[in-house]
């Protein structure tokens, strides 16, 4: 009896055995399937990851820029918003595909230690000194940014720092120290850490002095008192490049988007492109780059 049983089980799992072997092959053949779609993404899915700075995105530039992109390229552009020490670091940690920043003799000195590649300057504009319109420190007959951020500290008026490490705070930081003004535990000096649209907001609030990229300051101006008082210096100008991250360093990153956005931002269209946005009927940014 044991013996008949035993052969019976043989012979059902020998019946079985097609069964199961073509199940193995259906599963296979759709795990390639699975495979080929996500070689083969749709085009809305296709995207790049770009760290840059907020006076780019405050402004409203890349909202302007990046649609007439996406549309030619099929490539969608997810932005970070960062002060350009926290986009650098970011970049240099491979999370982000290409940096858009300002800080030009960092961004060289990366890009020679192999962090960054591709690196171009692709346009400029100015930082301003924004304060209430009464002017209780006298800088618009300031001769010089330098001279406007001396009349500051010794009318002790209040002055309103972003302190996150950005680009325009590294500017701000460069002023003080070609003046000599200690600044560290002034009560007229505020710290605030925050990016540029907070930081006019905090200064509209104190009646202080601040130092703003224009673009920001057109942007958000019809909701602050703040007026500008002080411009024109060259030592103000604000240069902007655009980087990829090193595909050698970081294999991971999408280096073929990311080289298709850089080549778009250079090209001749988009050059014009990014001349061709005003907020208020003023030009924010220019491409006519000229560096020694």
């Amino acid at each position: 009896m044991r013996l008949r049983k035993y052969l019976k089980q043989i012979q059902l799992h020998l019946l079985l055995l097609p069964i199961i072997i073509f199940s193995l092959l259906l599963l296979a053949g759709c795990g390639s399937e699975e495979t080929e779609s996500d070689q083969n993404l749709p085009e809305e899915e296709k995207y790049i990851r770009l760290a840059t700075t907020t006076s780019t995105y405050d402004s409203g530039l890349l909202d302007f820029v990046n649609p007439v992109f996406t549309e030619q390229a099929g490539i969608a552009v997810r932005v970070i918003s960062q002060g350009t020490g926290a986009a650098l670091e970011t970049g240099r940690r491979g999370d982000v595909d290409l940096l858009l920043v300002h800080d030009r003799d960092t961004e060289l000195a990366m890009v020679e230690e192999g962090y960054f590649v591709n690196r171009h300057d692709l346009m400029y504009n100015d930082f301003i000194i924004v304060g209430p319109e009464s002017d209780p420190a006298g800088i618009q007959a300031a001769l010089s940014a330098k001279e406007a951020c001396i009349m500051i500290a010794e009318s002790s008026s209040k002055f309103v720092s972003r302190g996150d490490d950005s680009g325009t705070h590294r500017m701000e930081e460069s002023l003080w120290n070609e003046t000599g003004v200690e600044t560290k535990g002034r009560d007229w000096y505020y710290s605030i850490g925050q990016g540029m649209g907070d930081t006019l907001r905090f200064a509209n609030e104190v009646l202080g002095y601040t130092l703003s990229d224009r673009g920001t300051f057109e942007a958000t101006r019809a909701g602050l008192e703040l007026v500008n008082l002080y411009e024109g210096d060259p030592a103000l100008y604000n240069y902007y490049g655009i980087m990829a991250v090193n595909p050698s360093r970081h294999p991971h990153v999408n280096y073929e988007y990311a080289m298709e956005y850089i080549n778009f931002l250079t090209s001749e269209t988009g050059r014009e492109l990014i001349e061709s946005y005003e907020v208020n009927g003023t030009e924010l940014f220019f491409t006519d780059i000229e560096l020694d």
